[in-house]
């Protein structure tokens, strides 16, 4: 479903991405770790075309969203397709203050996918019940909660029907007891659907509950790749080791 192959990037002296290859099957759920500055976000804002790889082949579904090989070129109409097939989740919500839950929801499957406002409204209505806020559906974002706009910022994700949804931290900016609360909706999504799903999280314990494969980076690559519970559990690389150590002792 996802396809890296020989990407790298840049920001001036800092090489955040060095010559990655990683695929990501059908309906796998893959958890990113790693300490700051490893590149794990960088990813998954290419996947989203927010930043463009200097280097190497991006590929989502089969078709390519970034072609940056040596004498290609990126089909930037092509592009646009590919990425409405990608729903995304930002550790901020980025929800519209002024517009009520409903209409945050209801807003990109009637501009981007061209749906009729009133299908539209109750693919919204039967999302924000998935999340549990249907008694909310009027309120304005300022009235909800923190972990209660994460929420409403994954059902306006899943409304655009993607197949691919990416997770970027989403708990880091919560207060502590509110974190369940959005891991529980994410869970749900991981154990009842076909989505393909990548995950950068500090939340070592959920991402060894629903993941199929963690991925360790440091400086750009993948260091150490495999099911969570050897990852998490028992990891063979010095460096994932002393990373474990210290989000452990953070909490």
């Amino acid at each position: 479903m996802i396809s890296f192959a020989g990407v790298g990037k840049s920001f001036g002296d800092n090489h955040v991405l060095r010559d990655l290859d990683v695929t990501v099957a059908p309906g796998e759920k893959v958890s990113i770790i790693g300490p700051s500055g490893s590149g794990k976000t960088t990813i998954l804002r290419l996947l989203m075309t927010l930043e463009s790889p200097d280097t190497g082949l991006v590929e989502v579904d089969g078709e390519p969203l970034w072609d940056c090989r040596e004498g290609a070129r990126t089909d930037l109409k092509k592009q646009a397709e590919v990425r409405r097939k990608i729903g995304m989740v930002f550790q901020h919500f980025n929800l519209f203050p002024h517009m009520t839950v409903l209409d945050n929801v209801t807003l990109s499957p009637v501009r981007v996918l061209g749906m009729g406002r009133e299908e539209a409204g109750q693919r919204a209505v039967d999302l924000l019940q998935l999340v549990g806020l249907e008694k909310h559906m009027s309120h304005k974002p300022g009235q909800l909660s923190g972990g209660q706009q994460q929420r409403v910022a994954i059902a306006r994700a899943l409304a655009m029907r993607p197949k691919v949804m990416l997770f970027d931290e989403v708990t880091s900016a919560l207060d502590p007891e509110l974190i369940g609360e959005v891991l529980a909706v994410i869970r749900d999504l991981a154990h009842t659907t076909a989505m393909t799903m990548l995950l950068v999280t500090h939340e070592m314990r959920f991402a060894e509950e629903i993941s199929d494969r963690v991925l360790m980076f440091d400086s750009g690559s993948v260091i150490e790749s495999g099911p969570p519970a050897q990852i998490l559990q028992h990891p063979q690389h010095e460096r994932t080791r002393r990373f474990l150590k210290a989000v452990l002792e953070r909490k």
